[in-house]
């Protein structure tokens, strides 16, 4: 399994340990994508001495197959930025899903990321020249990553860095071909779920983000 985490804090101070050039770095932010990763950055924030907030992210996950992402979507100050993996899309229009499946799946989750637009505090901020650090409890696929990374381009940050414990080795290489640099503690040869390098891995509800965003305020 190699290296473990004790939970979302934990690992959040293990990321910062590995970031020692931000450390106290002017114009730097550190944002957590919601929900998993607002804990992770909030600790690393607290260590690195920088601001922290959220970007609101959602995966756009295959009907009866959640888990694997045929795209993703982020919210970055009121533009929702959509990335798609099209060619894994179109297999699946192949194998008998149909594209109105896929398309409900994207309706469905637009929806739930504007519900959380209106109840998250800590998700508006002016990214111009800014050295963003986006920042997740583990990289699976990599799609929501992806999605935060354009994003926050999109709202004119001077550099991307992302952040993350663990990651798979392909979304590894896919968000370091995105990002200006990314900074991950474990990429093990074999990745099942990204829970499985966590003692404790609970599921975080949205009190438990907004109250991390509230003390970040």
């Amino acid at each position: 399994m190699g290296m473990r985490f004790k939970d979302r804090a934990d690992a959040g101070r293990r990321v910062a340990a590995g970031l020692p050039q931000l450390r106290q770095r002017p114009d730097t932010i550190l944002l957590g994508l919601a929900r998993g990763g607002v804990p992770v950055s909030a600790a690393a924030a607290v260590e690195l001495h920088q601001p922290y907030g959220a970007i609101l992210v959602r995966k756009l996950g295959i009907p009866g197959r959640e888990e694997t992402a045929f795209g993703a979507l982020a919210w970055s100050n009121g533009r929702i930025v959509r990335i798609l993996n099209r060619p894994l899309g179109e297999r699946m229009l192949r194998h008998g899903i149909t594209q109105a499946s896929l398309d409900a799946v994207e309706v469905r989750e637009r929806g739930e990321l504007l519900r959380r637009v209106k109840t998250y505090p800590g998700i508006v901020f002016d990214l111009t020249g800014k050295t963003v650090v986006l920042v997740d409890d583990g990289l699976a696929t990599g799609a929501t990553m992806r999605a935060a990374v354009e994003a926050v381009r999109a709202g004119g940050a001077a550099t991307v860095v992302a952040a993350v414990p663990v990651s798979s080795l392909e979304a590894q290489a896919s968000i370091s071909r995105v990002c200006d640099f990314m900074m991950c503690l474990h990429t093990p040869g074999k990745f099942h779920a990204v829970g499985a390098f966590y003692e404790h891995f609970e599921q975080l509800t949205d009190d438990d983000a907004v109250r991390l965003l509230e003390q970040a305020g």
